[in-house]
């Protein structure tokens, strides 16, 4: 990782990372990960079974892919995301 990260950066990522409809590559725009630098940190600040459990449900995702996606989705955040505010996750 090119650049050190916040505990909130990090935080902000992992939720990133745990969301369906939030590709990689919208990680890698707002904070220059790759999708192996998102497994990395996920794998180092997560338990083992967590850790096995997200790659599981990432595993062939088309949602997390920009390039597996449906056309006309080109958007980051989903519609009815509400705004996250410092380590708090929004219900609905």
């Amino acid at each position: 990782m090119a650049t050190t990260l916040t505990i909130i950066d990090t935080d902000r990522i992992i939720e990133m990372a745990w969301e369906d409809r939030t590709p990689f590559e919208a990680i890698e725009f707002q904070f220059g990960l790759s999708e192996k630098e998102v497994i990395a940190l996920m794998r180092t600040n997560s338990k083992p079974s967590s850790f096995k459990m997200w790659r599981k449900r990432m595993k062939g995702r088309t949602t997390k892919h920009s390039s597996l996606r449906v056309d006309g989705i080109d958007r980051f955040k989903c519609t009815m995301q509400r705004a996250v505010s410092m380590n708090k996750i929004s219900k609905r």
